[in-house]
């Protein structure tokens, strides 16, 4: 996938085997074939060799009373180069089409009788792209088109390379390049910023991103396009980076990364977003080192407090979407509450009733210190999560239940829990007959300490309904204090 690959797979090699090696074209078992310039790295000069040497090379690699045995190509021998001789061809790289068609026929020679096909050993999973390249190369009688397709795809990817420069042309995104390594995190955190200040900028740089992606995947080594690889690779970075905070559907296959994009993206192999330092991410974009709980109060005014307003939004809506998630799987009643207060605030927001600033210091962050307070609520009750979440199914903010107080409503629940418990079994979610005692349990349990009869039906079912959310927690753990 690179000449850095070939070149430390090379030396791996005759770190096991150092008599295969030799400085000379004309002598030892394995060499390199890739291109290359005086420009390059120390460590590629040795495989670097003009034109009529690399023909030198693939002229002894013909020969089979040659000893050179191996070679490790990146990019070259793919036409115009016949060797009947050669019977295994190890593929570690994303190819598909014309492409590797042209690469598994290097060995699919008949060669004095001794061989009549090639094995090719797949490292990467080529298998359903051969499948495709075979039933296209069956259909077009052995012919294709891969010159057409070749410029039809570099034309598609250099038309969505335009379209994203064209998204970020009033923005120096080609400074980023000349950044130091941290330097360069907190750039990509500020091209985001101005992606997300523009109406539907995120989606569109994403979608034409993905657009990109796919085309660079076919025509990746073709000359125009590797020489933006490492602009596509910032974009990329920058995508990744939207990705994580994006409200949309992935459009990339139903939720899940489209292979061929997985593949695009391990082609570019480019030092722009490579570091050898040691780099404090959460200092890269903004922000000081949060304690563990991403609702910690200093955590979020040191994102109150960020440059990017827009990147601080969406942040904000990443971590309370994400913990709201997570309390939706054990608690119903709060998990309902403060997500409904965050689609409100959002809608708000994307209305323009409210800025970014206002967003921030009057919606999310409120918002976050009160179900900061909400989680540390069960804990000053001295409440588990269980019992905790069947403390906010009894509708404890209505007068006429807040009236029993705090140390009846938590006995209630503490019953609530202990009942549920013991009634439950496997499958007992669809089991009417359980369902049915388990209700008329409950309503005993609410009869016995005064709870409103106008309100225990409704509280009945919620209780239910809590219970069913923690099914899967009652059967996993069989003990309970009595």
């Amino acid at each position: 996938m690179s000449r850095r690959i070939c070149v430390e797979l090379y030396n791996e090699i005759i770190s096991l085997r150092p008599h295969w090696h030799n400085d000379d074209d004309t002598k030892g078992v394995i060499k390199v074939i890739m291109t290359g310039s005086s420009a390059d790295v120390e460590a590629f000069q040795p495989h670097i060799h003009n034109k009529l040497r690399r023909k030198a090379i693939g002229e002894r690699l013909k020969d089979e009373n040659d000893e050179l045995k191996i070679v490790i190509v990146r990019d070259m021998w793919l036409t115009g180069f016949d060797a009947p001789v050669l019977h295994t061809m190890y593929i570690d790289k994303p190819m598909q089409g014309a492409n590797l068609m042209q690469s598994i026929a290097r060995v699919n020679r008949v060669f004095n009788n001794a061989k009549e096909g090639g094995l090719i050993v797949d490292y990467i999973g080529l298998a359903q792209y051969l499948k495709e390249a075979l039933v296209e190369y069956t259909i077009s009688g052995g012919q294709g088109q891969p010159t057409l397709d070749d410029e039809l795809a570099v034309a598609k990817c250099l038309e969505y390379y335009e379209g994203i420069t064209h998204q970020l042309r009033f923005f120096d995104w080609k400074k980023f390049f000349a950044l130091k390594p941290e330097e360069k995190l907190r750039y990509i955190n500020i091209t985001q910023d101005y992606i997300i200040s523009q109406e539907n900028g995120s989606d569109n740089f994403c979608d034409t991103t993905s657009k990109l992606l796919k085309a660079y995947a076919l025509v990746s080594t073709h000359e125009r396009i590797d020489a933006l690889k490492d602009d596509i690779a910032l974009f990329q970075a920058i995508r990744a980076r939207l990705n994580k905070f994006s409200e949309r559907t992935r459009i990339d296959g139903g939720g899940k990364t489209n292979a061929e994009i997985d593949i695009a993206i391990k082609q570019i192999v480019s030092d722009a977003l490579v570091s050898e330092d040691v780099i404090d991410i959460f200092d890269a974009v903004g922000i000081k080192k949060p304690n563990i709980g991403i609702l910690d109060e200093a955590f979020l005014n040191e994102i109150q407090g960020m440059e990017h307003k827009n990147l601080a939004v969406e942040l904000l809506k990443k971590l309370l979407r994400d913990e709201l998630k997570q309390k939706s799987k054990f608690n119903l009643v709060q998990s309902k509450e403060f997500s409904e207060k965050l689609e409100e605030a959002i809608q708000r927001y994307h209305n323009g009733q409210i800025d970014s600033v206002e967003f921030i210091e009057k919606w999310l962050v409120p918002l976050a210190n009160e179900i900061r307070d909400a989680n540390k609520r069960g804990e000053d009750l001295g409440l588990d999560y269980r019992e905790y979440a069947f403390y906010t199914a009894l509708e404890v903010n209505d007068s006429a239940v807040k009236i029993l107080g705090d140390d009846i409503l938590k006995h209630i629940a503490q019953e609530l829990l202990k009942t549920v418990r013991n009634s439950t079994t496997i499958d007992w979610t669809i089991k009417e007959s359980v369902q049915s005692a388990l209700r008329r349990n409950i309503r005993r349990i609410l009869r016995l300490h005064g709870y409103p009869p106008d309100l225990q039906e409704k509280a009945v079912d919620t209780v239910i309904t809590q219970a069913k959310l923690l099914a899967d927690d009652f059967l996993n753990n069989k003990t309970i204090d009595e």
